[in-house]
């Protein structure tokens, strides 16, 4: 039987000449030396410690030993012909309580990333954060606590200073979807909050960070591309029945729109009755600072999820069901 399906060899051609290719990771996920040269601890470093945490009990204490083999592992990028390496900073290496003394040899780790990686004739595109929050802040309430605005702003001017003259696009924020929902919402990854008196004030400093860190981005590095990335997942509902619908649209707001729709000016979705509650943390002139016209957005696509409808999860009323079961 025929498909309809036009079979094409997959090439670079078909992705048009201004298509960036690259590869990408995570300080906490490849760098290791967790404790190495005067780095702080971060919130992952902790919450890998505690038992029944992460599977198989591994930790990012070692990981790929990044920060001992990166001669190894961009050596390798150069080999297979990629032109683009994007990687995050770890703030508790370069400020290990996450404000106060900076760590010159946190410093010097990644001057040699950034100028190795030029040597290669690579061009690195860094992130300012991707989730490793430095533990000493997260004493202090960590997202939750609006003086969050104040110590990311200060950790994105180090990282401009030091680093600004030859990193020309930058990613403020890696998935706050994820590092909030899961970290202060159900608490599956780190610091493990629950609950929405977790969740809201750390969404909304979140936003704010996201943009401020944007603002300062552009005025230190004026001739930078200053962006963010999200994660997303395209979802449908389960039927056409109209409880399913809203549903899947409750789902998509709190997955996907909750913070880009925030950040590109549209404010919060309202299509989750929780939401209207992020307003008791909202300040005079927020609508404002949480607002900022990025060069570029990156989107981060895993899965599509089909949602019904459910009495039984709370502030949604949604839930997914399982591939095999659609």
């Amino acid at each position: 039987m025929e498909s309809g399906i036009e079979i094409t060899d997959l090439n670079k051609k078909l992705f048009g000449d201004n298509f960036e290719w690259g590869v990408s990771t995570a300080a906490p996920q490849i760098e290791g030396a967790y404790s190495a040269d005067g780095k702080g601890l971060s919130v992952w470093d902790v919450f890998s410690r505690k038992k029944g945490k992460i599977l198989n009990r591994d930790h990012p204490e070692i990981a790929n030993d990044f920060y001992n083999r990166y001669r190894e592992d961009i050596l390798l990028i150069k080999q297979l012909n990629i032109p683009n390496f994007r990687f995050s900073i770890s703030w508790p290496r370069i400020i290990p309580a996450g404000t106060g003394d900076i760590n010159q040899a946190g410093i010097d780790f990644y001057n040699r990333v950034i100028d190795f990686c030029l040597e290669c004739g690579i061009q690195p595109w860094v992130t300012v954060y991707h989730w490793d929050l430095p533990h000493e802040l997260e004493l202090k309430g960590g997202w939750t606590n609006r003086e969050v605005v104040n110590w990311f702003s200060n950790y994105v001017k180090v990282c401009a200073k030091y680093f600004g003259d030859r990193v020309k696009h930058w990613m403020v924020m890696n998935e706050p979807a994820v590092f909030v929902g899961a970290g202060y919402f159900l608490g599956v990854h780190a610091p493990g909050r629950t609950g929405v008196k977790n969740f809201l004030p750390a969404a909304h400093h979140a936003v704010l960070c996201m943009a401020t860190g944007g603002r300062l981005l552009r005025e230190l590095c004026p001739e930078a591309q200053i962006g963010t990335t999200f994660s997303c997942s395209y979802i449908e509902p389960y039927s056409a029945k109209p409880r399913d619908v809203a549903a899947a649209r409750r789902a998509d707001a709190f997955l996907n729109r909750l913070f880009i729709e925030a950040v590109s000016g549209l404010g919060y979705p309202n299509d989750v009755k929780v939401f209207s509650e992020i307003n008791k943390y909202i300040l005079p002139g927020d609508e404002e600072l949480m607002v900022f016209d990025f060069d570029f957005i990156g989107l981060q696509n895993y899965t599509r999820e089909i949602v019904k409808a459910s009495i039984f999860i709370p502030y949604i009323g949604a839930r997914y069901v399982k591939a095999e079961k659609t």
